[in-house]
């Protein structure tokens, strides 16, 4: 009866545009989720991108940048089988990630490699985010994977095609604060992590799991004519209403390696994230 009267108080809410469709109920959401679902395949069906699909056992020679994370977080609140199966789904992820060459004027999209996510395909479950909530869901923590090819990315020429986040601040920093570690989102199949490559160079991703870490690293058949360095600027941390915030802004440099000189320092992020983890392991001197 309570769920009735509240699937009935939000209808009324999303008839006053307070709320999505998505948020009115469990049912709404899933059926949200089909429609973009169906949107993305019929886009893809038409579209005239090329998507990267071919893999290849030789390593392309030069190593452009490569990144270790940690997969299993801890703190209060925080389910230890969450993170150990967000492992084991990253590295049944990984199996179709790794060694994908990304040819001159080809996309990559993360979850047309990836593909869809089911028990059956072996993923379990882990920590994901619906309606602004931590909970668990089958494929939980993949976010993580599509994060380090983001990051991956961005020291690289390639170009950025679509790109969605949620909160960077799902767990506490333990140790030194490293900008753009968290907080890329992906979600099968309508909340998609792409880049493009429009260089002359191909491309090469490795990633694969060892016990609680995630080794990535994309190489190419070609030298960079520059670097990238990612910077975090005005970091700390805001009490809002009841909710604290992770605020920052989070810059590329573009670096001559002949000079050292910065060519371009962008902003990628504006970052504005809820914290969802306990406020008590926030460092008092961060909050402003």
């Amino acid at each position: 009866m309570k769920e009735n009267k509240s699937a009935f108080q939000n209808v009324h809410r999303f008839l006053k545009r307070e709320i999505l469709f998505c948020e009115i109920s469990p049912l709404c959401f899933a059926l949200s989720e089909k429609k973009g679902n169906l949107k993305r395949h019929i886009s893809d069906f038409f579209s005239k991108e090329v998507f990267a699909n071919r893999k290849s056992d030789d390593l392309l020679p030069h190593s452009v940048f490569s990144y270790q994370s940690g997969l299993i977080k801890k703190g209060k609140g925080i389910d230890p089988e969450t993170q150990y199966n967000k492992a084991h789904n990253i590295d049944v992820a990984c199996s179709s990630i790794d060694k994908l060459v990304i040819h001159p004027g080809e996309t990559f999209s993360f979850w047309r490699t990836v593909g869809s996510i089911t028990e059956k395909r072996g993923y379990k479950k882990g920590r994901v985010i619906e309606g602004g909530k931590l909970i668990t869901g089958v494929g939980g923590g993949l976010c993580n994977l599509g994060n380090v090819i983001h990051l991956l990315v961005l020291h690289t020429p390639l170009d950025v095609t679509e790109v969605h986040y949620h909160s960077d601040a799902l767990a506490s920093d333990h140790g030194r604060r490293i900008p753009m570690s968290s907080g890329t989102s992906v979600n099968y199949n309508r909340i998609d992590f792409r880049f493009k490559n429009n260089t002359e160079a191909d491309f090469q991703l490795l990633a694969r799991v060892e016990g609680e870490t995630l080794f990535a690293e994309i190489r190419s058949n070609d030298t960079m004519k520059y670097s990238y360095d990612i910077s975090e600027e005005n970091h700390c941390f805001r009490k809002e209403g009841d909710k604290y915030f992770r605020v920052s802004k989070i810059y590329r440099d573009t670096i001559s390696p002949e000079t050292g000189e910065v060519v371009s320092h962008d902003l990628i992020r504006d970052n504005h994230s809820e914290v969802m983890f306990d406020i008590s392991e926030i460092s008092p001197e961060l909050i402003k």
